[in-house]
């Protein structure tokens, strides 16, 4: 049995576990990356955008050979209240320089891409295989099981998403609340490149990404997000489990409520819907994080809940493909001096703390729980789009000074001043 263990085992070939593989293969060691779809990607659903930092740093200019969408050059956030809105943008050239700063994706054709390449360094890419259990020899992970198989290996990395099996059965995570994630559907809606253009005031490389708060989500805790992708865009909506349990909303209803609003239908009009998904994903930063290490096994991206979500942005696939990183130094760091204990692993913090995962987590670990306030998914989109609303409105009615308006709209909102002063400082604070 010991002459057929591998290095690592990487359970999961999303981004997470495909950097890890490729750097340990690139190293010269032996790794197997089972994948329990039958292509990496197939199984995996996302908003639609990466930041490009992390990958880019293992893969310099990794855009000239990947599947990347477009480069992201212009950011919306957009308030909604009925036939309301209030957009603000902002587009900078720089973010489409070189190193461009983030790209939409589509994860089917990404995930392959990034498995491939582990496979081009060397690593043995197993797909549509189940990973039914670990393997324990005197307590110590040792391998995993799939049906009457068995594969063994001096580490087991954990990539296998928000539901992470594997950590469970390591004993390093525990069963997560409905308030700690999100359920997540989105549609690839296919347009021509032009149409998508035109109606985003960008050209055949440039892209936008828009996040909408307010009403679209029924006023409980979510929103909406919509990214460009060269012959398509990928719209969707995430709410909370609980929330979504709560109030007995239907997400695939919501979704085309959302696709009707006055505020969506001329963005995709005439698009064809190619493709629907949905997923769960982890929203509670740090308050979800699982043991990160134990004998024989480490846990990386969407197992180890590496996502943080700010309201005005959305990051997941960087703080993966960084964790996969550190996943892979910190096994190399164990395989020099021979020990995969739980002692011989804890490099693995050590790395991500070092790295931007841990530090940007700690750095906003208040999030979601600023984000778990309901004034921001619907008092706050009503009095915003309400005030921007008379301002522009010329009706004859006699004058009021800006002042009086804006006092006047926050009083009609219920929100006390008190209590939107101590909102403001939370979230100046906290975001």
């Amino acid at each position: 049995m010991a002459e057929d263990k591998t290095t690592a085992i990487v359970v999961g070939a999303g981004p997470a576990g495909s950097t890890a593989a490729y750097l340990l293969a690139r190293e010269g060691h032996e790794v197997i990356l089972v994948e329990r779809g039958t292509a990496p990607g197939c199984k995996n659903m996302y908003g639609g955008r990466m930041y490009s930092h992390a990958l880019n740093r293992i893969i310099p200019e990794f855009w000239t050979e990947a599947p990347v969408e477009r480069c992201v050059e212009r950011e919306l956030i957009t308030f909604l209240d009925g036939e309301r809105s209030v957009s603000v943008a902002c587009r900078d050239s720089e973010w489409a320089g070189p190193g461009c700063h983030s790209f939409t994706l589509l994860r089917a054709e990404f995930d392959a891409w990034l498995a491939a390449k582990a496979e081009e360094a060397g690593a043995l890419l197993a797909c549509g295989i189940r990973v039914d259990d670990l393997v324990f020899e005197n307590g110590r992970v040792v391998g995993i099981r799939a049906g009457e198989d068995e594969m063994m290996a001096d580490v087991v990395i954990a990539a296998d998403g928000v539901n992470s099996v594997l950590a469970r059965k390591a004993g390093l995570a525990g069963p997560f609340s409905a308030r700690q994630v999100a359920t997540g559907v989105k549609q690839i809606i296919e347009l021509p490149a032009q149409t998508i253009n035109e109606r985003f005031q960008v050209d055949d490389f440039h892209g936008a990404a828009q996040l909408f708060v307010g009403d679209c989500s029924g006023g409980v805790q979510g929103g909406g997000f919509l990214y460009t992708n060269k012959n398509s865009i990928s719209l969707g909506l995430v709410f909370n489990v609980a929330e979504l349990s709560r109030c007995r909303m239907k997400p695939a209803e919501a979704l085309e409520d959302f696709k009707s609003s006055p505020h969506i239908a001329p963005l995709i009009e005439g698009g064809r819907e190619a493709e629907y998904s949905a997923h769960l994903v982890p929203e509670a930063g740090l308050g979800m994080m699982p043991e990160l290490f134990g004998d024989g096994i480490l846990v990386a991206g969407d197992a180890a809940g590496f996502v943080l979500n700010l309201g005005y942005t959305v990051r997941g696939m960087d703080f993966a493909v960084a964790s996969g990183e550190a996943a892979a130094r910190a096994v190399m760091e164990a395989k020099a001096h021979n020990d995969f204990s739980r002692n011989g692993l804890c490099r693995y913090r050590e790395l991500l703390r070092e790295s931007f995962v841990l530090r940007d987590l700690e750095a906003y670990r208040s999030a979601p729980e600023i984000l778990e306030n309901k004034r921001m998914f619907n008092q706050y989109p009503k009095l915003v789009t309400g005030l921007a609303s008379e301002l522009f409105t010329v009706d004859g009615k006699p004058p009021a000074r800006l002042a009086r308006k804006i006092y006047d709209r926050i009083r009609a909102s219920g929100i006390g001043l008190g209590q939107l002063a101590l909102d403001g400082w939370k979230g100046a604070r906290g975001l």
